[in-house]
């Protein structure tokens, strides 16, 4: 192991370990100085998924991956697979919720994904994405104008991060009980019309973020051409003209984030609408020009589903249970460390415990919630049982990329996307940045 590679480790392990945001923030843009060196840019995907708007790319569905724990060496083991694979369209991702309960703000959670395509000598484009950038109706009713801003300061800091791809989730405002389904879609395409326009405002010169928009929450009632029609007419109609607007349409086609767990601990099975898929993102191409539908909530299918996804025209589709069920679950994950933890999840999270579940259901239920308070106990083993339980993991990022037919299509990302540096002189405001020539180092 060379003094470069233990210099980046150690980065990212004073970067993880940090308690204060400003050395976090120090570290992050060292660290994205020494990618830029390298040559690896966080990148938009906008004109990549517009290109599949236009039918010029096709045949391939992006994953795109929630890293909530040992994200540097998960990140480490997608990087390696897309080398292995010659993959160039993949996204590293992280919600808003998973940015709170597992402490990983925009800061840290890119310094890591750049820190690991270093270690492993990657090039070229890094997708890095805030996923479920998602209103809180409660909140929302009581205070619009507050919630807001509350999502405008977040959005401001992720693309202040390199995060240039942004999910915006306003599918929670859409209201079934009203009858016209425009009305029904109306708050949730004004809301992400508002935020398209806020995220045009402070986006960086030369670079078009990525902005996904969402007619369906995950969950809940399947989406329909009629919803899709009703959202991008009320959309559209709100954007300010001359900007550009969303490139994608996340969609419910009877899947749950984190699946459906039973009384024994396994995942209930899913019946999902393959069908709403391809016709939804037919209708976004072709009526709409945008790249096509997205899916949430796919890790913990059946491995025999996900050939699929590009089958049915699925542009991307969200991952992120899967691995982490795989971490807690490796057999060289410590089991005094688990036991610790489930024992801090019966006190500390009793309350979303539900008469008659088992311990299964329960534990399967919160444990992400531990991911942060655990935090430096995971990052804090040996880097011999960090690798072997990334290792198990990335045999499964493998079998997901051949799944989805994401190999081979590096050379596509690079006619598509511009590779932009931007140097941040001011974390605190995303307006505050000046920009570099295309290209530089």
């Amino acid at each position: 192991m060379g003094r470069k590679t233990l210099s980046i480790d150690k980065i990212v392990m004073e970067l993880v370990f940090a308690d204060d945001a400003s050395t976090k923030k120090e570290l992050s843009k060292k660290i994205l100085g020494i990618a830029y060196k390298k040559g690896i840019y966080p990148s938009s995907i906008h004109e990549l998924y517009m290109a599949a708007g236009r039918g010029e790319v096709c045949g391939f569905t992006v994953p795109a991956i929630n890293l909530r724990s040992m994200s540097y060496d998960l990140a480490r083991a997608i990087f390696r697979t897309a080398l292995k694979n010659n993959s160039g369209a993949f996204i590293f991702e992280i919600a808003k919720s998973e940015m709170g309960y597992t402490s990983q703000p925009p800061a840290e959670f890119t310094g890591v994904i750049l820190a690991a395509a270093v270690r492993e000598g990657w090039n070229g484009a890094v997708f890095i994405q805030a996923d479920h950038t998602q209103v809180n109706l409660k909140k929302f009713k009581e205070a619009p104008d507050k919630e807001m801003q509350a999502l405008q300061d977040l959005i401001a800091d992720a693309i202040s991060y390199g995060f240039y791809n942004i999910d915006i989730d306003s599918s929670t405002l859409v209201d079934l009980s009203k009858k016209e389904i425009k009305k029904q879609q109306k708050d949730n395409y004004e809301v992400c019309a508002k935020l398209t326009q806020f995220i045009r405002r402070i986006e960086p010169k030369g670079v078009t973020v990525s902005v996904g928009g969402e007619i369906g929450e995950v969950g809940h009632t399947n989406s329909t051409p009629e919803d899709l029609r009703a959202f991008m007419e009320g959309y559209n109609e709100r954007l300010r003209k001359g900007l550009a607007g969303i490139s994608k349409i996340s969609i419910q086609t009877g899947t749950s984030h984190g699946g459906v767990v039973k009384a024994d601990g396994s995942i209930a099975e899913v019946k999902l609408d393959f069908d709403t898929l391809k016709t939804i993102s037919g209708i976004a191409k072709k009526e709409f020009g945008i790249g096509g539908a997205v899916q949430h909530g796919a890790s913990t299918l059946p491995e025999d589903m996900f050939h699929k996804f590009p089958e049915h025209d699925t542009l991307e589709v969200h991952l992120a249970t899967g691995f982490q069920n795989m971490m807690f679950d490796s057999v060289h994950f410590p089991s005094e460390l688990k036991n610790k933890i489930y024992e801090w999840l019966k006190t500390n999270a009793a309350s979303e415990g539900k008469e008659g579940e088992t311990d299964e259901q329960f534990f399967y239920k919160t444990r992400k919630k531990a991911l942060g308070p655990f935090k430096k106990d995971i990052m804090g083993l040996s880097a011999d049982v960090r690798d072997k339980i990334a290792f198990e993991i990335e045999k499964k990022f493998d079998f997901l990329f051949k799944q989805l037919d994401c190999v081979n299509n590096k050379d596509i990302v690079e006619k598509y996307v511009t590779l932009k540096r931007v140097i941040v002189r001011s974390r605190k405001d995303a307006k505050e940045v000046v920009h570099d020539g295309e290209g530089a180092d």
